[in-house]
């Protein structure tokens, strides 16, 4: 019998692609799936690892032990806000395949803004064959908010197809080839800035950040008239009914949305129905499960070799 700790799978993914991931994935170890009904009233003390996405609200008062706490996504924000987090380390998961995905919406909603998708979609149904005037990628800044991993990779395939691209993080983290700006230059970033992305992770410094007072102080200098607000990051960081009213009084030229306040989104929404915006059901970046898995288990095997964990989160900055 393997003497090395188990590991707990809570994860509000796909079970199917669970299980499937799973097979395999931690040879010699013990895999305690919550959501698997044999394992719901199972006993989860001196147990070291637990893998979570939006977990049962009893994890952490069952799983005493616990030595580590794996994200099963990038965002942590949905971890540090559990009741009885313990104080061990939080590892977010850091993975090409997960950066790759972030970096296609991205310039796929970039492209989708300047090549002026929505319009030529109005034109087809209504049978019009008209050809609209195309500015190109060069005129365009794309802004990114929130310059990590993610947003570096973003800007390095936006800046491959000759877009103009800034980048801005509150302690103005800087990447080569490109300019960024820090918490004093938010004004200059922001008046420079055509099409905004939003990457940003959730804190209390970045609730509701993105808002109609932000909006204002965008670029109106670029081709459309009116800047483009393209959000993969949080839902928690956006006022919806700033974008709305945005987007319907011409302060923003359109929006492309993955992430929301409350998801799913309801019905009743006005998104549903609004034609200059663009959304996607939280499916950006979705998690490889199978890729999550390869991570937790590298990070445990360094861990278990005397080697330092990567990707630890800093709970005090919230990522």
């Amino acid at each position: 019998m393997s003497t090395k700790s188990p590991v707990i799978i809570d994860l509000k993914f796909d079970q199917e692609e669970v299980a499937a991931a799973l097979k395999g994935a931690f040879p010699e170890r013990e895999v305690i799936n919550l959501l698997h009904p044999a394992n719901r009233n199972r006993d989860l003390s001196g147990i070291d690892y637990a893998v979570v996405w939006r977990p049962s609200a009893d994890l952490f008062s069952r799983a005493r032990d616990l030595k580590v706490v794996f994200s099963g996504g990038a965002g942590v924000d949905h971890v540090l806000t559990l009741p009885g987090l313990p104080d061990v380390p939080l590892v977010r998961f850091v993975d090409d395949t997960l950066t790759t995905r972030m970096s296609e919406w991205i310039v796929m909603q970039c492209l989708m803004h300047l090549r002026q998708h929505q319009a030529y979609e109005a034109l087809r149904q209504k049978r019009i064959w008209r050809e609209l005037p195309q500015p190109e990628a060069k005129d365009i800044t794309v802004g990114i908010m929130g310059f990590g991993v993610l947003g570096q990779d973003s800007a390095q395939k936006l800046k491959a197809l000759g877009f103009n691209v800034i980048g801005w993080s509150k302690s103005g983290r800087k990447a080569e080839g490109f300019e960024t700006y820090d918490e004093k230059g938010l004004d200059a970033f922001l008046g420079r800035t055509d099409f905004l992305v939003g990457l940003l992770p959730l804190t209390p410094d970045t609730r509701d950040i993105y808002n109609t007072g932000l909006f204002t102080r965008l670029s109106r200098k670029g081709p459309f008239g009116a800047p483009v607000f393209i959000n993969g990051g949080r839902g928690g960081s956006q006022v919806e009914a700033d974008i709305v009213a945005s987007v319907n009084d011409g302060t923003l030229h359109g929006a492309s949305l993955d992430v929301f306040q409350q998801e799913p989104l309801p019905l009743e929404s006005p998104f549903w129905s609004m034609d200059r915006v663009f959304m996607t059901p939280h499916a950006a970046a979705a998690s490889d499960v199978a890729a999550l898995f390869r991570h937790v288990a590298h990070q445990i095997g360094r861990l278990e070799s005397g080697k330092p964990l990567e990707h630890l989160v800093d709970r005090g900055a919230g990522y």
